[in-house]
């Protein structure tokens, strides 16, 4: 799956963090969403640079020393490793999403966001080309 070429590490913040510190740790990981979670294992919620840009732009500079949680989404569509890019990319244009935390037994394991899998499935389409081209031209 993605995670294979990408990496398992994932970058979280707690609830209880203020929405300067979600930007900040965005900006020095460079990441558009961070996973909420108290112990970097279970999924309280996600923010994403969206979440943050609406709320100041709704109270103004007040906004970024609010918590995290008043931002957060909390209902998080997740995926399992073994799912295929066709079905994330449903997922994330049916549910409006750019992130899908990846999870395995209710524990966190990874996330994909929607560049990476606009990566994997050109790399599945660079594949499926060249054994065409193969086929076609060798006849095996």
């Amino acid at each position: 799956m993605i995670l294979t070429d990408k990496g398992s590490n994932v970058a979280t913040v707690q609830a209880g963090a203020t929405i300067a510190d979600a930007a900040a740790e965005m900006r020095l990981r460079r990441v558009g969403s961070l996973v909420v979670s108290a112990d970097g294992q279970h999924i309280d919620g996600i923010v994403s640079e969206r979440d943050i840009v609406y709320r100041v732009s709704e109270r103004g500079e007040s906004a970024l020393h609010e918590p995290v949680s008043a931002v957060m989404a909390t209902e998080v569509q997740t995926c399992q490793p073994g799912d295929t890019s066709e079905d994330l990319m449903r997922v994330m244009t049916d549910m409006r999403v750019r992130h899908l935390p990846v999870v395995v037994d209710e524990v966190l394991t990874g996330i994909v966001s929607i560049g990476d899998i606009v990566k994997a499935r050109l790399s599945e389409l660079e594949n499926e080309t060249q054994v065409l081209h193969d086929y076609i031209t060798t006849g095996r």
